[in-house]
């Protein structure tokens, strides 16, 4: 009885492995395993007939039942194994190993004028300021008569205005936006205003498509002294605690008196460098007080000039950006190269 069931127990393991070997999937071979060594198998039905036998055949058929379920197991454990490697050598939808190391995928960064733009709206909005968008696509009105740049003014052409028809232009700053709050909503006044504006510039240091943050305070008591004191602690945020400010009188069209606002060089500290040409100082930005032929274009007795006063402010973002993270190239800010950008 016992030469039988061993000799039995070696066909069943030669028969299951053939079986196990001949599967397709991971599910085919958890059937054919189960057939053999499941608790209804084949190789588990001989186990149950062990203590049928005599005393003294028991210890030869246990060994040989137990000899053909290693093997078995053994086969079924390859089997699986090569089953997984060409699953995942195939890719595609197949099974995943989910015990094989995590892959990370490449991460996306904020572009640096976005880092730029939203430390700029957080530090002036820690003053007080309001945030403001407005369209790109504005009325010659809005972006020059209002701001006291009328037909044949030579900042028209400074400008390099797109024109999309007669009347309609691309925004060449975002000051269209101060008109247009100043016309729904009445003093007192504290906003900024970022957004794209468009020249017809193309060159090493500019180009078609750019960013800009304007600023604007109306009150009845706003004073130079006030325009200075924000825009210093503005640069002490942005660059640094140890950052020097100066004023040095310029001209635009929509503020007087203006100024142009420099800071000590962000990259050598105002010792002179081949960036700030020796002079240890960069321009970032313009300013001055709002010229009271602004107010009267707003028109109403909200904005009588004789009663409110108002200082600006504007700024390009990608400077600033270039400044705040040592960008040598301003095509670099649009050429998309991930090296840069996972640098942020």
């Amino acid at each position: 009885m016992s030469d039988a069931l061993n000799t039995q127990a070696a066909q069943l393991a030669d028969e299951a492995a053939a079986a196990l070997l001949a599967t397709t999937g991971e599910a085919d071979l958890a059937n054919a395993k189960a057939r053999y060594l499941g608790k209804q198998g084949s190789i588990t039905a001989l186990l149950k007939q062990i203590p049928t036998l005599e005393p003294d055949d028991r210890r030869n058929a246990g060994r040989a039942v137990n000899e053909a379920k290693r093997a078995v197991e053994a086969v079924f454990a390859q089997r699986r194994e090569s089953l997984k490697d060409a699953a995942l050598s195939a890719g595609g939808d197949g099974p995943v190993d989910v015990t094989l190391p995590g892959r990370s995928g490449w991460r996306g960064h904020e572009h640096p004028v976005t880092l730029a733009w939203d430390a700029i709206c957080d530090i002036f909005s820690s003053m007080g300021f309001t945030i403001h968008e407005g369209p790109q696509v504005e009325t010659e009105w809005h972006n020059f008569e209002a701001l006291n740049i009328p037909a044949g003014h030579p900042a028209r052409e400074m400008q390099d205005t797109f024109y999309i028809e007669d009347g309609v232009v691309l925004r060449t700053h975002t000051s269209p936006v101060q008109i247009r709050t100043m016309l729904q909503h009445e003093p007192p006044l504290r906003m900024i205003c970022p957004g794209p504006v468009y020249r017809k510039d193309n060159d090493l240091t500019h180009t078609p498509m750019f960013h800009q943050v304007e600023g604007l305070v109306v009150d009845r008591n706003t004073t130079m002294a006030e325009l200075k004191g924000v825009l210093a602690e503005f640069a002490r945020a942005f660059f640094g605690p140890g950052t020097e400010v100066r004023f040095r009188p310029s001209y635009f069209p929509f503020t007087e008196p203006s100024a142009e606002v420099d800071v000590s060089c962000v990259f050598c500290s105002g010792s002179g460098c081949r960036v700030c040409s020796n002079t240890g100082w960069l321009e970032v930005l313009g300013s001055g007080m709002v010229d009271p032929e602004v107010f009267r274009a707003i028109g109403g007795d909200a904005f009588d000039p004789d009663e409110v006063q108002g200082f600006a402010f504007g700024m390009g973002i990608d400077r600033l950006a270039m400044l705040r993270y040592g960008i040598p190239d301003l095509r670099m800010l649009f050429e998309n190269d991930v090296r840069l950008l996972a640098q942020f």
